[in-house]
């Protein structure tokens, strides 16, 4: 088993005075794919902005072994989590080469990816690397948030519905570049809802339920688990 690179325990977090997670324990190795999956409510959002300092929580978030619950959120992105939200947070007046230009990271160590990758990953965006931004489609500009985040090089990256409101050629396109990093050493945490995808591209799935985890296992053990697909994930 890969040696865990981000682990929760009994994880609370709270908008105001509603309690959305209740106890949240969960782990992503080196190098691993991990999906949160659960109907909308269920938490998972708020799980990976907890993690990432954008809600208040309380227990334990270590990440490469340092507790980070508490920080603030650049501070946890200098350590190497990367976050890719569901609104799809681009500049749109400048352009798609300006937008990635913005996500580098000036860091001692040679990043694992430049320019070059993200126009290979995704031709469209060379194509358009001198349109404004906020002239792209939803597709384009998924990809170029999804580009943008990796420019900061971060070891683990955490993608909030990275295929919501997409066509199906640009889901597909999704799923490559998710591949495409952990072929390069780079774990993911993937909340989503399109199971077809979460369970073709990950090792590990977690199922949320009322800001509780309510299952962990492989896609095939969530695949014969009729009981937790019914019973948590159809709508």
């Amino acid at each position: 088993m890969s040696s865990n690179l981000l682990k929760l325990e009994n994880v609370h977090a709270f908008y105001g005075k509603s309690h959305i997670l209740h106890g949240v324990d969960m782990r992503v190795g080196e190098g691993e794919i991990v999906s949160l999956l659960g109907r909308n409510g269920a938490g998972r959002s708020t799980t990976v902005k907890t993690i990432m300092g954008l809600v208040d929580g309380h227990g334990s978030v270590r990440f490469r072994d340092k507790e980070i619950l508490g920080h603030k959120a650049f501070e946890i992105a200098h350590q190497g989590l990367g976050y890719v939200p569901e609104n799809r947070d681009i500049f749109p007046k400048l352009t798609v080469h300006q937008n990635l230009m913005l996500g580098e990271k000036r860091a001692h160590k040679k990043p694992r990816w430049g320019f070059a990758d993200m126009y290979t990953m995704f031709p469209r965006l060379k194509e358009r690397q001198h349109t404004e931004a906020g002239v792209l489609s939803g597709g384009e500009q998924q990809m170029l948030t999804l580009c943008r985040t990796l420019m900061g090089d971060p070891d683990l990256i955490m993608i909030d519905e990275p295929t919501e409101g997409l066509a199906p050629k640009i889901v597909e396109l999704v799923a490559e570049y998710l591949k495409e990093l952990k072929r390069r050493g780079v774990s993911v945490l993937l909340v989503e809802q399109k199971l077809t995808i979460a369970l073709e591209i990950s090792e590990r799935c977690y199922v949320m339920g009322h800001g509780r985890i309510v299952f962990e296992g492989t896609p095939a053990q969530l695949r014969a688990d009729a009981y937790i697909r019914k019973e948590w994930l159809e709508v």
